[in-house]
């Protein structure tokens, strides 16, 4: 019984031990460069920046946030059968790679183009809705969208129609990998996602 305990323990400090070396390598962005321009960049741009609104602007996202993103595409937990596809040729060290990259280039500012919707955007996404428990957007995003690195993405500037879409998928419960974003989707209407997302989609 004390030597398997002490196999696991010591198995278990290996591997932790491994865990923090692999965190501590330096991520190659020349090769994450490289293998973006493959890769990615007919959907999401040469520099990150998508000009589709159906897919994301990624650069100057938090690389923490990618590289989970994309194991959770590779493993299935986050469904999508294009980026599944793609991120499953993807090793750890590439998710790195593309994602460190990524966050080292700078974001365009979008433009909503709704002032009324903007405007009731503006109070969900700074004040949340009290009488239905939906918590303030600027909580975890912050108040300027660039959310707080290896916890919550950034989002300023992003496309409002991939934004509404995501909630619409977080409340439908076709994305199941995030139950805090779950949760608050949960509550929202079509009006209020909307709002939301043009409000998100200006800001800066």
């Amino acid at each position: 019984m004390k030597l398997t305990a002490t196999l696991l323990f010591s198995a278990a400090l290996a591997a932790l031990s491994f865990s923090a070396q692999a965190q501590s390598i330096k991520p190659d962005t020349a090769k994450g460069a490289a293998l973006f321009g493959q890769v990615c960049v007919a959907c999401h741009a040469a520099d990150g920046n998508s000009t589709t609104p159906a897919n994301p602007k990624l650069a100057q996202q938090h690389p923490e946030y990618l590289i989970k993103q994309l194991q959770e595409y590779k493993s299935g937990k986050r469904a999508n059968a294009i980026m599944s596809g793609f991120a499953g040729s993807l090793s750890d060290e590439d998710m790195r790679n593309v994602s460190y990259w990524l966050a080292s280039q700078k974001a365009t500012t979008g433009a909503a183009t709704d002032a009324e919707l903007v405007r009731l955007g503006e109070r969900i996404y700074r004040g949340g809705i009290a009488d239905r428990q939906i918590a303030a957007c600027a909580g975890c995003h912050s108040p300027n969208g660039a959310g707080i690195p290896s916890q919550y993405p950034r989002l300023s500037g992003q496309h409002a129609d991939y934004t509404a879409d995501q909630l619409r998928q977080f409340r439908s419960g076709a994305r199941k990998n995030n139950i805090q974003m779950t949760g608050v989707a949960a509550k929202m209407n079509d009006r209020e996602i909307l709002a939301v997302s043009e409000f998100i989609a200006g800001l800066r």
